[in-house]
């Protein structure tokens, strides 16, 4: 059992809640027995290292069966060490290291997707990961982060995703005039969520929301440039019926892509 929290090889693990250290080893951070259920469930070979507290291990014995199943090594630690490790104040009991496994968006366009999430300068990591998991739920075929949006493999932006960063391709780094280009060619129309555009509803009423559509979702206080929303074939507006001032980003792109997802299945 690992029982030194100021060992090598605990520091090592913990460096990873670092951008510097993910950007230079192409390692990330998976914390909860969430994440590692999904991980060893989906993609098993990613997994380099996984550590669990005896009890965590007792408790999730699916979970144990799983790393058996796929060949992967549990190795215990202590409470303290998992701590140390970890970038949560409270982990529950699981902590692994996988490498990153972004997807190129030649391959994401090349796929003919039906509905796509592209994320412009989104800068808050809990935004980022509920964005992707709505777009899991929604059946979305990918997701695409620009350069300008917060690091896929951010702890935060992991453990938001609740597992579904396992679930779809996701693209990183990409320029958004890149998008437009690979989406148009790829028989997409490109939208913006904008509180400008036009209202959702019309736009379901008109049948543009069930055509082949790549959601563009900008920055959570400024929402999308001048620039950015001249790329886009129509902007978009939620309407909002109530007295509140605005809506959450993640909010509003969940119903965005549902409308999407609702009416290209109908």
């Amino acid at each position: 059992m690992l029982d030194n929290p100021r060992s090598p090889r605990v520091r090592s693990v913990a460096k990873l809640a670092k951008r510097s250290a993910r950007a230079e080893t192409g390692l990330f951070l998976l914390e909860g027995p969430q994440a590692v259920a999904e991980a060893l469930t989906f993609r098993p070979d990613l997994l380099i290292e996984l550590y669990a507290t005896p009890t965590a291990l007792d408790r999730y014995t699916d979970i144990a069966q799983a790393a058996v199943d796929a060949g992967v090594d549990v190795e215990f630690v202590s409470e303290h060490v998992l701590e140390t490790m970890a970038d949560t104040v409270t982990p529950q009991g699981f902590v692994a290291v996988a490498h990153q496994f972004p997807t190129s968006v030649k391959d994401i366009f090349n796929g003919s997707p039906k509905l796509v999430a592209v994320l412009e300068e989104v800068r808050d990591p809990g935004n980022a990961g509920t964005i992707i998991r709505a777009a899991d739920a929604a059946g979305a075929d990918a997701v695409v982060l620009t350069g300008r949006t917060v690091d896929l493999y951010n702890p935060k932006v992991v453990r938001a995703t609740t597992g579904s960063l396992f679930h779809l391709p996701v693209a990183v780094g990409v320029e958004a005039e890149d998008v437009r280009a690979r989406a148009h060619a790829a028989g997409m129309q490109l939208l913006a969520a904008d509180i400008k555009g036009k209202d959702l509803l019309e736009a379901r009423n008109e049948g543009l929301l069930a055509q082949p559509t790549a959601w563009l979702f900008g920055n959570e206080a400024r929402g999308l440039t001048e620039e950015k929303l001249a790329l886009a074939d129509r902007s978009i507006a939620v309407p909002i019926y109530g007295q509140a001032e605005s809506m959450n980003l993640a909010t509003a792109a969940s119903v965005c892509l549902y409308e999407s997802a609702f009416a290209q299945r109908a």
